[in-house]
């Protein structure tokens, strides 16, 4: 059979947009079909420092820095009372090349990096969902169809829906994010019952923000219970402002509605309580669940998995959208290595799939471990020292595979939160006995790790 293009790729979001835009200037006939049409809402805004080397990559960069984001440059990590505020500055790193990034926010965001994809000759194709995917020895068939204009006559529900069309290509880079459509097809998601948590947040205007330099920082507050808060400055006046919760944290909230429960966590925070007195909600509050999995494997006979299709981790070190941009990009260079051999099966992409597999290892480390007491009590320590300091910047700047030293004193650290755990050597700067409960299964999870 003819092929169509040589790629296709599913999902319109950061990973998609980054593999298809890379591909599209490798000269590779590449086709990216989006279920939605752009712009469209999504939860997470916070950049990473290692996002900066996608960008060139993909010759995004003046693109991006011409969108007028703010700037942010590190990570403000506050304790519940706002006693101890550890500023995690990604300059302090020296293996972050680039420390300074952005706060997104993800409609504006999205769009610019889909109309970039086009730009560089994808054929872009919003409305387009894929009803299946068929493999066979030479190359893939996707059955998808036109969605219905919503905003058209053929919206009516009485319409006849528009008939399913086929796509041949030579092989398929899944980044439709959280339904992950091979990840169903092959069974290859693997839940964390560990981080099974729950998030609800909004935007506000109001807020106040840190001074100079730090303006654009996130602040990453923690609870008592084990959860904690963010605060994102994604433009000159709204703030994006959210909890997480570990379930058994949430399950002992009462049953109140999506707004009396985030102001109910953000009244009994108090250093939230202090940022928020002024705050004017501008959005209405949402929530979401479970949202960390894993992936048994990331790519098979002529198909990868990109961004959140092959896995996601909880947000709380923002990771979602670097792993997403940095996925992406891996995943079209191995295609286009692939194409260029005329070797597109597993094998062909046994590295690229390691790397996925060793990157989420590397971040799942530090999530599981800052839901642990122990942790956060090191980790907002009077003096902490600084090569260890330096170290643990740099993973939270993006660069998850850093020099061996650093690689060295990161092991020092992890073997000081299991002493902490068990002889509690520094203070604990959670205050509350239900917060040292609630803590108890991620200190289990940590023994995992």
């Amino acid at each position: 059979m003819p092929f169509d293009c040589d790629v296709v790729v599913i999902g319109g979001g950061p990973a998609g947009s980054a593999a298809a835009a890379f591909l599209a200037r490798s000269h590779v006939r590449v086709v990216l079909l989006e279920r939605d049409t752009f712009p469209r809402f999504h939860i997470g805004e916070s950049l990473l420092a290692s996002v900066n080397e996608v960008f060139e990559a993909i010759g995004a960069t003046d693109l991006i820095r011409r969108a007028g984001f703010p700037q942010k440059w590190g990570a403000t990590f506050i304790t519940p009372d706002g006693g101890v505020e550890r500023f995690a500055d990604f300059a302090i790193s020296g293996e972050v090349p680039f420390p300074q990034t952005w706060q997104v926010p993800r409609a504006h965001f999205d769009d610019l990096l889909l109309r970039h994809a086009a730009a560089c000759g994808a054929d872009v194709r919003e409305r387009h969902r894929v009803l299946d995917i068929a493999f066979d020895d030479d190359g893939v068939s996707l059955t998808y169809r036109r969605e219905d204009d919503p905003n058209g006559a053929a919206a009516d529900a009485q319409a006849t829906p528009p008939a399913a069309r086929v796509l041949r290509s030579r092989i398929v880079i899944d980044a439709s994010g959280r339904a992950s459509l091979l990840g169903r097809r092959f069974g290859l998601r693997v839940d964390e019952p560990g981080l099974a948590n729950v998030a609800v947040f909004s935007h506000y205007a109001g807020v106040p923000r840190n001074d100079g330099r730090r303006a654009g920082d996130i602040r990453v507050v923690a609870r008592s219970d084990g959860g904690w808060f963010w605060l994102i400055p994604i433009s000159a006046d709204l703030m994006s402002v959210g909890a997480v919760l570990p379930q058994r944290a949430f399950q002992a909230q009462p049953r109140l509605d999506h707004h009396a429960l985030l102001q109910r966590l953000i009244a009994d925070t108090p250093a939230v309580a202090r940022l928020m007195a002024g705050a004017e909600r501008r959005w209405p509050v949402r929530i979401e669940r479970d949202f960390s999995y894993g992936s048994t494997r990331y790519a098979g006979d002529r198909w990868i998995t990109v961004g959140d299709a092959g896995s996601f981790l909880d947000p709380v070190f923002s990771s979602g959208v670097a792993i997403a941009l940095e996925s992406g990009l891996e995943g079209a260079r191995a295609v286009a290595r692939g194409l260029a051999r005329n070797d597109l099966s597993a094998r062909a992409f046994a590295t690229f799939d390691r790397r996925q597999r060793d990157r989420y290892q590397s971040f799942r480390r530090f999530v599981a471990a800052f839901y642990t007491e122990s942790f956060r009590d090191l980790f907002f320590s009077d003096d902490p020292p600084p090569r260890m300091f330096r170290a643990i910047v740099t993973v939270l700047a993006g660069y998850w595979r850093p020099s061996w030293m650093s690689r060295v004193w990161l092991q020092l650290f992890f073997l000081s939160v299991r002493l902490q755990e068990r002889f509690r050597f520094e203070p604990s700067h959670l205050r509350e006995e239900q917060g040292h409960e609630d803590l108890e299964g991620h200190e289990e999870d940590l023994e995992g790790t």
